[in-house]
């Protein structure tokens, strides 16, 4: 009888996006082909400290958005060096049986910017999605929208200001007119982002931007439909057939994906001419190949209403719920959600073989 694989769900962690992570672990241990994986869950508290759970139980059994950890004897460590064994528990308990691949469902910083991803590589880990470098360009936004502008993809015009930096509003509003929009430059869901219409809402949504982070992104607004894509593979990546977020909101901001059911609705697939489908599918292998992504992605856009189709983000970790963006797109295009799993934990694996044929010393 064939082994099961052992996969690590990794999920919860000290960002903002918390919550959203662990709906999306849940639908991922509810969905994953139970025949070929054995799930063992390690959840990240708000306070960073990470906890084990073979059995998955908090994942499959409980209902909360919060997961809480009291038993100490759960605690647990990685411990780089130890591929057997990777992780061992604080109480000094029996260590945790070998790991095949973890598959990190960690949204925004702290999970999805590199961090996770480079600790994984010093424990010799196979991993789903992107590595250090591609996860650390898709986070920042900033280095994001220099490298997609270098590579000759189209986005919209923005400004960039850390903590220290003083920001003038007038040359703002020269440079990116009105109304705009003021974002974190490392967090995602749509979290601390404002758009301002007046001069005097600017102040208060910078402040609120500088909250999350020490540098802080300015966008124009771009009147268009928001159109976005999904991304699957490593060296040959392919695209999802796009759908489209139809935003019934001012703007599409977190209460509008998560909180209000009537705050936006989606179209899979978008009603676009084929033309730009095609342009849109191509664009977004190419974002992620100007990103040094792999894996996994989802790359978002704007079409303006002559055909034009410009870049917003990408997104190294999109959400996994049964109802996001990511799996839906590839469901529309004839990939199953369990069959999606399955592709992301063997291109993880192919990924590791292929970086342990490379030489590390002479």
């Amino acid at each position: 009888m064939r082994k099961k694989l052992r996969v690590a769900l990794l999920f919860g962690g000290k960002s903002a996006e918390h919550e959203i992570s662990l709906i999306s672990a849940r639908n991922i241990a509810a969905a994953i082909d139970k025949s070929k994986y054995e799930i063992v869950a390690i959840g990240i508290d708000k306070q960073g400290r990470w906890h084990l759970d073979e059995g998955a139980r908090l994942l499959l059994t409980e209902e909360k958005t919060v997961v809480e950890f009291r038993d100490a004897s759960n605690a647990a460590a990685i411990t780089p060096g130890r591929t057997a064994t990777p992780m061992v528990r604080c109480s000094g308990a029996a260590g945790l049986a070998g790991i095949d691949v973890v598959f990190p469902i960690l949204h925004g910083p702290f999970g999805e910017d590199g961090t996770v991803q480079g600790l994984l590589k010093l424990a010799n880990l196979p991993f789903v999605g992107a590595g250090v470098l591609g996860s650390a360009v898709g986070m920042d936004k900033d280095v994001m929208k220099r490298l997609l502008r270098d590579a000759g993809i189209a986005i919209g015009k923005f400004m960039v200001f850390e903590r220290a930096d003083k920001i003038s509003f007038a040359r703002v509003k020269r440079t990116l007119g009105m109304p705009l929009f003021v974002k974190p430059a490392n967090l995602g869901s749509s979290i601390g982002i404002s758009k301002v219409t007046k001069p005097s809402q600017f102040n208060a949504a910078a402040k609120e931007a500088f909250s999350y982070d020490n540098k802080i992104v300015i966008e124009e607004f771009i009147d268009g439909r928001e159109i976005e894509c999904s991304v699957l593979g490593n060296d040959n990546p392919i695209a999802s057939l796009p759908g489209e977020i139809v935003v019934n909101r001012d703007f599409y901001s977190y209460d509008a994906k998560y909180l209000d059911a009537h705050g936006s609705r989606l179209e899979i697939p978008a009603k676009l001419p084929v033309k730009v489908i095609k342009e849109i599918r191509q664009t977004a292998v190419k974002a992620c190949k100007a990103l040094c992504c792999q894996g996994m992605a989802r790359v978002d856009f704007f079409v303006q209403a002559n055909g034009r189709v410009l870049v917003n983000e990408i997104n190294t970790i999109p959400g996994f719920t049964k109802i996001s963006m990511y799996p839906k797109m590839w469901e529309a295009t004839g990939i199953s959600y369990a069959n999606l799993i399955d592709r992301l934990v063997r291109l993880a694996l192919e990924r590791f073989r292929q970086e342990q044929r490379l030489r590390s010393s002479k």
